[in-house]
């Protein structure tokens, strides 16, 4: 099983970066995008495993606060002038952080190991090659993604709305021709604090 844990997102904030990307999409028909009902936010990618049992154990261990997310902004993997990777940014409170390190330490027993450096959630729209923000060999630039950043650049500043986060999910992902479909496998809530409110 080919597994990860997640975010979800609210559906209005899911319905206006839909909105977003349908606006983009012609612009760079060169690159694979996101499908609306895929968006979500990468807390920890685990790849194919047979652990599901062990995974779920694990996860059920995790006490950690709810998150307040803002999705607003856009940019680019590795980077504007090379683009590969066309995403929308995520600001949070320290419990994002906080949540992403407390999987990461479940996990790591089984054999995951969280990608070195802090964490940095963003939500991809759309990829070309690999999607992951480092380059692997014989990815490619997307050139329709260069119209994307001139088009962008143009825009006031993009919010696409606020959230709270009151659990996370585990994720199998089945990949097809039609793209990555995603199944949502079990439930983990999160615990209702005097969060920090986003600055």
């Amino acid at each position: 099983m080919r597994l990860f844990v997640a975010l979800d997102i609210d559906p209005e904030i899911r319905r206006r970066i839909a909105e977003f990307r349908d606006q983009m999409r012609s612009l760079a028909p060169d690159v694979r995008w996101v499908g609306p009902e895929t968006f979500h936010v990468t807390l920890q990618f685990l790849g194919e495993t047979d652990k599901l049992d062990e995974i779920r154990k694990a996860l059920e261990q995790i006490k950690a606060a709810q998150v307040s997310l803002a999705f607003c902004g856009a940019g680019f993997f590795p980077n504007p002038k090379s683009p590969r990777v066309f995403w929308i940014g995520i600001d949070s409170d320290e419990n994002l952080q906080q949540l992403a390190n407390s999987i990461g330490a479940a996990l790591k027993p089984l054999g995951f190991e969280r990608d070195a450096g802090p964490y940095k959630p963003h939500l991809t729209l759309a990829r070309r090659g690999s999607g992951r923000p480092n380059s692997h060999r014989g990815d490619q630039s997307a050139s329709g993604l260069l119209a994307v950043r001139v088009k962008i650049e143009g825009l006031s500043h993009l919010d696409f709305g606020t959230m709270t986060a009151r659990e996370f999910c585990l994720y199998q992902s089945m990949l097809s021709p039609k793209g990555a479909q995603y199944t949502k496998l079990s439930r983990y809530p999160l615990e209702e604090t005097r969060a920090s409110k986003l600055d």
